[in-house]
């Protein structure tokens, strides 16, 4: 089957977040798939968008059956022009386990680098991101701001785009300017 990934088109844009909504609805509930389509569309609206970095990953028929998405991301104001947000991460449920995600993860890195992005975080399961290439934030003094709930401390993590970048940023991570996640 041929699979191809690239920037999201305008004629993908609502259907990657048909797709996402539904991924995050049969894996969670339909809250956290509304909430999670509308954190996508807000993203979109915000500076921090970068529509190059909407990615999908199209099967051979032209359907999307992937999405990431990499937005650029501050830690206490600083760092937005270094530092992506890896947020969300969807395949199609019956599709998954089969690289999918991989393929579109390291396609954002090679083009986020190109760019000249330096840091990539993500929040989630530390199983599902620990091949890539990621690992602890807090090893780099990058930590959950106090209205982060996480199940571990492990899963808030990033990965270098470019060696030795972690050595000049860290900070709290706030969400508090998605006001989808407040």
């Amino acid at each position: 089957m041929k699979r191809t990934v690239q920037p999201v088109s305008e004629e993908y844009r609502s259907a990657v977040l048909d797709l996402v909504e539904k991924v995050f609805t049969e894996h969670e509930n339909a809250q956290e798939g509304a909430m999670v389509r509308a954190l996508v569309e807000e993203i979109r609206r915000k500076k921090y968008y970068l529509p190059e970095l909407e990615l999908m990953m199209g099967d051979e028929a032209g359907e999307a059956i992937g999405y990431a998405m990499f937005s650029r991301f501050h830690l206490e104001g600083k760092y937005e022009d270094q530092l992506l947000l890896l947020s969300p991460v969807a395949v199609k449920t019956e599709l998954q386990r089969q690289h999918i995600s991989k393929e579109l993860i390291e396609y954002g890195f090679t083009k986020a680098a190109d760019m000249g992005y330096q840091v990539v975080l993500v929040e989630g399961d530390p199983q599902n991101y620990r091949a890539r290439g990621f690992v602890t934030a807090a090893k780099y003094q990058i930590f959950p701001s106090e209205k982060i709930h996480l199940p571990h401390i492990d899963c808030l993590m990033v990965r270098e785009l470019v060696p030795n970048a972690l050595q000049h940023i860290s900070g709290i991570v706030d969400y508090s300017f998605y006001e989808t996640l407040s």
